[in-house]
């Protein structure tokens, strides 16, 4: 039996949980954020207590070294050397990574070459790796890209109608993101269905701060909302999602704003949920607004819902019809009025849920038997992607 710590490491915070290999026991977890803010937080939850400390994190090196002590000094471990592999979640793999890998000095630098496509997380992503290669130095360290899932779209999916140049020379084209998400859900979808994947069409839905839908044909990935970035797609928490070109110069113009970075910064951070709302990105605080009367919150939510469901027509189109439609992540898993919401708008399709199942905790089939097209709910685990691979690559 091996240790293996599983990482998702964010712009501001550090996930992580701890498993015993390969029986796949979960035996700690824990949430570091506000990294580099004042007051971070560092929670530890394992034996069914949950410790939390406050104190100032200045970067993910720091946030490393804290997380190991704490497994130390709560008796989770003994010694470092007890944890035999990390495996690290890192959003972008571009077209060098198309699964998993063994990470060397110059994977963990294609890594950061590869920050462009991932502003705001493959720096963490790399910082995180750093810090645990060096702690950890006799450990496998795994790097699982989330654009891994989606290496199977083909070009019709993945290629932009822009000169062939800028995808022969620069590799301009569709990514994706939230891979490892998609593949967990679709699997499991598949076992509620009680079909192989290969037999499935699903969309799969992952709603959270960040949120991307993808099209699943035999259990791979066809076409998926986000692109070149990150950003693109559907609208999310802080980030625009898809935009007409144009508007960048023009509101560049109308502001003064000289830096295109400064612009790609508030799309990235101040848009989305928060930019329409004016107050806030956290679903919980617009459903209470638009319960309230709040315009603004009102309109956040429907053009959230809107943006949605034209994807989820998309992809029925571009697979032909589908057996299920299946959200996860933090909103899909847990707000029944937003899957209600997105449902709704699409009863024509055969999508319909079964209200007594559309509850906080679903888990599973949530529509109608009489549904053409079902809708589950499966919680996604992607720490749990992430160890099986470190497994896997320490054979």
């Amino acid at each position: 039996m091996s240790k293996t710590i599983a990482i998702n490491a964010g712009s501001s915070s550090l996930k992580w949980q701890l498993y015993e290999m390969p029986a796949e026991t979960v035996i700690a977890k824990g949430l570091i954020e506000r990294i580099g803010l004042p007051e971070s937080v560092s929670s530890v939850s394992f034996d069914g207590d949950k410790h939390v400390t406050v104190k100032d994190i200045h970067n993910h090196t720091e946030a490393v070294a804290i997380l190991m002590n704490d497994l130390k000094s709560l008796a989770i471990i003994d010694h470092f050397s007890e944890i035999t592999g990390t495996g690290h979640r890192v959003v972008a793999g571009g077209e060098l990574f198309k699964s998993s890998v063994l990470i060397t000095d110059e994977i963990a630098k294609q890594i950061e070459n590869l920050a462009e496509l991932a502003p705001l997380h493959n720096p963490a992503n790399a910082a995180g790796i750093h810090a645990f290669r060096a702690l950890l130095p006799n450990a496998t360290h795994v790097a699982v890209f989330d654009t891994a899932f989606h290496t199977t779209m083909p070009p019709v999916a993945y290629r932009y109608p822009v000169p062939n140049d800028y995808y022969d020379k620069y590799a301009v084209r569709k990514y994706g993101a939230h891979g490892t998400s998609h593949m967990y859900v679709s699997q499991k979808a598949a076992e509620y269905l009680g079909k192989a994947p290969e037999e499935l069409k699903l969309i799969t839905a992952h709603i959270g701060n960040g949120v991307s839908l993808t099209a699943i044909d035999g259990g791979k990935s066809v076409d998926t909302s986000m692109g070149f970035t990150p950003l693109a797609g559907v609208m999310m928490g802080t980030r625009t999602g898809d935009l007409d070109a144009s508007i960048i110069p023009y509101i560049m113009v109308k502001t003064g704003i000289t830096d295109v970075n400064e612009l790609i910064d508030i799309f990235n951070k101040k848009s989305g949920l928060a930019g329409i709302s004016g107050s806030s990105s956290d679903m919980r605080d617009i459903l209470k607004g638009r319960e309230e009367g709040d315009e603004k919150a009102t309109l956040a939510f429907d053009l959230f819902i809107n943006r949605i469901q034209k994807y989820i027509g998309q992809y029925l189109a571009v697979l032909n019809g589908a057996d299920a439609v299946v959200f996860t992540a933090g909103i899909g898993e847990n707000s029944g009025p937003v899957r209600k919401a997105i449902v709704d708008g699409l009863s024509w399709f055969g999508l319909d849920i079964d209200e007594s199942k559309n509850i906080v905790g679903a888990d599973g089939i949530i529509s109608t038997a009489a549904a053409k097209v079902k809708v589950l709910v499966i919680p996604t685990d992607e720490e749990l992607v992430i160890a099986r691979d470190v497994e896997k690559l320490s054979q």
